[in-house]
């Protein structure tokens, strides 16, 4: 674990930064290839992805800041740890659905094919920005006895985000990277399967990722808020999105139903419709 990658001077850069730049660059880099392939504007696709990604870091603390209010609330100092905190995904992503839907009506690129060409590259960002929380020491797990556990010890861990020192946890971080892995991996792979249709691969993304998600957080140690004394926030999150992704998903496969998806787009259109 390095929370610290370099210090020069007053200036401390750190790892989890690092990697969730990292991470935001290749899921847009990953977009904007697949966006040029399937024939969209690369350039429009990069800004949307600004955007995106903007209202992803807003939306991340956001969600963290409501599910731990009392605790931000508390003091100055615990409020400044917000800065140094990632975020919770769940709310990222819900914040960035929302302005890339704004976004696309303004320029008037097709809502599912979008979706579709921007999923792998979330996943990709996803499994790069968890390895950054394996050396920040944040969104760490239970502990455990394991062989595979971890144990932490930069006391710059527990000062910047609260991570228990020297006691074996769960690898969740490495859980949840190995997560975006196979979400990567089968949404590429079965993105050329099977019955096509716009959205589809967006909406696998989702489905797939709240199942993990939900069975992840049993393992997590981090206080995540929680929703009826019963499940994190994140798990509520999952509960609600799961069977949303399967409706989707048959409401946009249905033989009637949709624009082709983003493999079988039409080579630059002229007038590419909101769908």
């Amino acid at each position: 674990m390095h929370p610290i990658l370099l210090e020069l001077g007053p200036l401390t850069i750190y790892s989890y930064g690092v990697f969730l730049a990292s991470a935001y660059l290749l899921g847009l880099w990953m977009a904007v290839r697949r966006a040029n392939a399937a024939g969209l504007d690369g350039n429009r696709v990069l800004d949307l992805g600004i955007w995106v990604i903007i209202a992803a870091l807003v939306g991340a603390k956001a969600l963290l800041f409501i599910v731990d209010f009392q605790y931000f609330t508390s003091s100055w100092d615990n409020f400044m740890t917000l800065v140094r905190s990632g975020g919770v995904f769940y709310g990222g992503l819900i914040a960035a659905v929302v302005v890339c839907i704004y976004q696309l009506r303004k320029h008037r690129l097709p809502l599912w094919v979008s979706g579709d060409l921007f999923a792998p590259g979330i996943a990709l960002g996803y499994m790069v920005g968890r390895l950054g929380c394996l050396l920040a020491g944040c969104c760490y797990g239970r502990p455990t006895e394991v062989a595979w556990a971890i144990t932490f010890t930069d006391p710059a861990a527990a000062l910047n985000v609260g991570t228990p020192l020297n006691v074996a946890l769960h690898p969740t971080q490495l859980y949840e990277a190995a997560a975006g892995l196979v979400i990567l991996v089968t949404l590429l792979a079965t993105e050329g399967r099977g019955r096509q249709f716009a959205g589809r691969t967006f909406w696998q993304f989702v489905l797939i990722y709240s199942v993990l998600r939900f069975g992840i957080e049993y393992f997590r140690g981090d206080p995540r808020g929680d929703v009826f004394a019963m499940l994190s926030t994140s798990q509520f999150i999952s509960l609600v999105l799961f069977p949303l992704s399967l409706v989707m998903l048959w409401y946009l496969g249905r033989p009637s139903a949709g624009a082709p998806p983003a493999s079988q787009a039409p080579a630059r259109p002229r007038k590419p419709r909101f769908s």
